[in-house]
């Protein structure tokens, strides 16, 4: 008999502490979002936008920087850059191009798996989307 994993819990809460700010509060942390004076906000914080598109980079660094350090090697200069294309017509984001900076003198024969690290396939598991209304 096998027993099914455990489903590891996260509990959220999402609050609005005034104007058009939100707080997402999990783990002890708390993240404020804000809009832009433009967007009617307080500029106070980055738009919530903004922070999920810094959380792929913050994820993709962590990725990063863990392939080097269980290789022992140097993370100095290395570094990511996430290029932003948008659709002109609808403003619309339709692409986000990763570059990876690697350190000066990073091994050859890593630079094909970093990469693959740092870019997981579907089939993985990572790139699902999960369902957010149960019918």
């Amino acid at each position: 008999m096998t027993v099914p994993a455990k489903k590891e819990l996260m509990d959220m809460q999402i609050t609005f502490p005034g104007g058009v700010a939100v707080e997402a509060a999990f783990g002890g942390f708390t993240i404020r979002t804000d809009q832009p004076e433009a967007g009617g906000g307080e500029n106070s914080a980055p738009s919530p936008f903004d922070t999920f598109l810094a959380s792929i980079g913050t994820c993709a660094g962590f990725f990063a920087l863990r392939f080097c350090q269980q290789r022992d090697i140097s993370s100095e200069g290395l570094g990511l850059t996430l290029d932003l294309e948008r659709n002109p017509e609808t403003r619309r984001l339709d692409k986000i191009v990763m570059d990876i900076q690697l350190p000066e003198g990073f091994p050859d024969k890593y630079k094909k798996e970093i990469i693959r690290a740092n870019f997981p396939k579907e089939k993985d598991g990572y790139l699902v989307v999960p369902k957010v209304i149960d019918d």
